[in-house]
């Protein structure tokens, strides 16, 4: 089969389609033939070489795509060949076929094509595993996620609001704010022109953001605890702003708050089997419906997965960006 494949680690010129073994389905996984895959933050780190796959999994690039099932495992039901599906995976995802865990299989929502489901197992298992089944987040809780305009930005706006909560975001344009705004959030701020903590501070009356969705890591740590309510939750799932922060745990334990780190990527298959199936009985009727959508900035070829991955690094789209394979 084809596959894009990184000469060694460096910018996205080092991705070119080769040419590599077609995987085989073994006991309880499924092999699908890949329609579309959807590039990650965590594939800009992998290709960079900062942040290998777990043990076991493909060396490939690619944390989620759709396809169909051509090939079934021993002890694998509910699943047959030519099913239409969309998978979280731990890797593997840049090419024409790729093997997966049957429990990280999900249904096509009802309403979305084969090619743009691609963009939504990483998004939607993200969220609802950190912000719904962790933090907790409740009708009316406000909720601060940061990089709105982005994937999971742009899903977790969606679906917090869908579920009652109020939802603050932040971004680096007007244009982006605007279009925030129209999936649901209620406040923007501009991160190069304003304090996050104090707009948080200054929408809520000073109670502050309940859960906060991070993918800056260490920059915004001490600022995010500012930015807390009591007993709220910061949930931490990226390291755009490095790795190493300062904290103030006295602010921390005077609002009672919690600090949560999470990565899906590494859970054992049954923690993102259990994840998979709570968002097929939650979040898809919502998908179904039309009260979630998918959200595609933008679409290339396979072989042109370098400049899907450019257009990534320059921060200057929003949404998804998909490969499309077949």
């Amino acid at each position: 089969m084809r596959a894009i494949v990184a000469s060694g680690p460096g910018g996205p010129e080092v991705l070119e389609l080769a040419d590599v073994p077609d995987p085989t389905a073994g006991p309880g996984q499924v092999v699908l033939d890949v329609a579309a895959t959807a590039i990650n933050r965590a594939d800009l780190l992998q290709r960079q070489g900062f942040y290998p796959p777990p043990p076991g999994a493909s060396d490939v690039l690619g944390l989620e795509c759709s396809g169909t099932v051509a090939a079934v495992g021993e002890g694998v039901t509910g699943w047959d060949v030519g099913d239409a599906c969309c998978a979280l995976l731990a890797g593997g995802g840049y090419a024409e076929k790729v093997a997966v865990p049957a429990g990280q299989l999900m249904p096509v929502p009802a309403g979305v094509s084969l090619a743009d489901a691609a963009a939504l197992p990483e998004v939607a298992c993200t969220v609802w595993s950190n912000v719904f089944m962790i933090a907790r987040l409740q009708p009316e809780d406000w909720f601060l996620v940061h990089g709105g305009a982005g994937g999971i930005g742009s899903f977790a706006i969606q679906l917090a609001s869908a579920l009652g909560a109020r939802v603050i975001t932040t971004g680096g344009s007007a244009e982006k704010l605007a279009w925030c705004e129209e999936l649901g959030a209620e406040v923007t701020i501009d991160y190069r022109e304003q304090d996050f903590v104090a707009e948080v501070l200054g929408a809520t009356d000073g109670h502050g953001a309940d859960v906060i969705l991070d993918n800056m890591g260490a920059k915004y740590l001490g600022r995010n605890v500012e930015a807390l309510a009591t007993e709220g939750r910061l949930v931490i799932i990226g390291m755009q702003g490095g790795t190493k922060g300062e904290l103030d745990v006295g602010v921390l334990m005077r609002k009672r708050g919690a600090v949560i780190s999470t990565a899906l990527r590494s859970r054992p298959v049954e923690g993102k089997s259990a994840i998979c199936a709570s968002v097929v009985e939650h979040v898809w009727p919502l998908v179904a419906d039309g009260t979630i959508r998918p959200v595609v900035g933008a679409t290339y070829p396979l072989a042109d997965a370098a400049q899907a991955h450019a257009l990534m690094e320059s921060g200057e789209g929003r949404g998804k960006v998909l490969l499309t394979v077949s």
